[in-house]
C-alpha cells in the first residue's frame, strides 16, 4: 500500500509541475501578444522564479517548491503562481482543524501528512479584465488521502457575457465526469468564496470542492487534472476580449476597492492560506497571492 501511494503521490506532484509550466508559457505568451492598450510600449512581462522550502522544525527536508511571480507587465501587474510538495507532522493546531472537519480520525497518534498542489492569482492592470484564482492539491495522511480545489472569478468590472462563458468551460470539464458536479461544486464556490463581514461574494464565483475522495483514487485524480485543464480555455478568451479596453481613473478606483475585499478575503477566511501558514510553508510563496495595490475607504 506504501509503494502504491508513493506512485500516486509522484503522479499527483508532476501533474501540479507540468501544468505550472503551461501556465507560466501561456501567460508569457499574452504578454508578448500585440497590444493596443495604454501600456503597449512597456516590455513584456516575464517570471521571476525562484525555490521556496517547508521549515520542519528539527533541521529536516520538509520539501518546498517553486514559486513565480510577475510584476508590472504589460497585461499583468501581478500573478503570482506557486508549486510545492511538502511532508511532515501536522501540528496541534492544524490536527484540530483537520480533526474539526471529520474527515481523518486517529491523526493525533500519527499525525504524518504529505500534500502537493499549485496555486495561482492573477491581478491585472486593465480594470476591466478580472482577476483569477486556481487552486488544485493533494493531500495525503496514513488515515486517508483527497483532492481538493477550484478556480472563481473576481471581476471588478462584471460582464454577464464574461461570467456565462468562464461558467460554461468549468461545467463542460465536469460534466465529463459528473454532471452532478458542477451544480454541487458551483454552489460550494458560491459559499465558500463568501466574505461575511462584507455580506457579499468576492467575485462571480466558480467551482469549489475540498476532501474529494469517492474511494477511487484514479478517477478523482483524473476529475482533478480536469479542473486544472479548464483554467486557460477558461480565462485566456477574457483576457483577449478586454485587454485593450480603455479604462478611466474611476476604473481604476473600483479595481483597488475590489482588490481591498480579496486581501480581507484571503487573510480572513481562506483555508489555504490558513494551513500553509500553519504548517511553516514559506510565507512569501503563501502570502504571494496578496495584490501589490488595493484601497480601502
Amino acid at each position: 500500500m506504501t509503494e502504491l501511494f508513493d506512485d500516486q503521490k509522484a503522479q499527483a506532484s508532476a501533474w501540479f509541475r507540468a501544468l505550472r509550466d503551461q501556465i507560466v508559457t501561456t501567460f508569457e505568451g499574452v504578454e508578448d501578444a500585440q497590444t493596443t492598450g495604454p501600456l503597449a510600449d512597456r516590455a513584456p512581462g516575464r517570471f521571476e522564479v525562484r525555490e521556496t522550502r517547508r521549515e520542519s522544525g528539527d533541521g529536516g527536508d520538509a520539501g518546498g517548491g517553486l514559486m513565480s511571480v510577475m510584476r508590472g507587465g504589460r497585461v499583468f501587474e501581478k500573478i503570482g503562481v506557486a508549486v510545492s510538495t511538502v511532508h511532515g507532522q501536522l501540528g496541534a493546531r492544524a490536527q484540530a482543524a483537520m480533526a474539526a472537519r471529520k474527515q481523518f480520525p486517529g491523526m493525533a497518534d500519527d499525525p504524518r501528512f504529505w500534500a502537493s498542489g499549485i496555486s495561482l492569482v492573477a491581478h491585472m492592470q486593465n480594470p476591466h479584465v478580472p482577476a483569477i484564482h486556481l487552486n488544485t492539491r493533494m493531500f495525503w495522511t496514513p488515515h486517508g488521502w483527497w483532492f481538493g480545489g477550484g478556480s472563481d472569478l473576481n471581476p471588478c468590472l462584471i460582464y454577464d457575457q464574461d461570467t456565462a462563458d468562464f461558467h460554461a468551460v468549468l461545467r463542460s470539464h465536469c460534466d465529463r465526469h459528473d454532471p452532478a458536479y458542477y451544480p454541487r461544486f458551483k454552489a460550494w464556490a458560491d459559499e465558500y468564496f463568501f466574505v461575511p463581514h462584507r455580506g457579499r461574494a468576492r467575485g462571480v464565483g466558480g467551482i469549489f470542492f475540498d476532501d474529494l475522495n469517492t474511494g477511487d483514487w484514479a478517477a478523482d485524480f483524473a476529475f482533478t487534472q480536469d479542473v486544472g485543464r479548464a483554467f486557460l480555455p477558461a480565462f485566456v478568451p477574457l483576457v483577449e476580449r478586454r485587454r485593450d479596453t480603455p479604462w478611466s481613473d474611476a476604473d481604476r478606483d473600483t479595481q483597488l476597492a475590489h482588490r481591498g475585499l480579496y486581501a480581507e478575503y484571503n487573510l480572513l477566511y481562506d483555508r489555504g492560506t490558513k494551513f500553509g501558514l500553519e504548517t511553516g510553508h514559506d510565507p512569501e510563496a503563501v502570502l504571494m497571492t496578496m495584490p501589490p495595490l488595493a484601497s480601502w475607504p
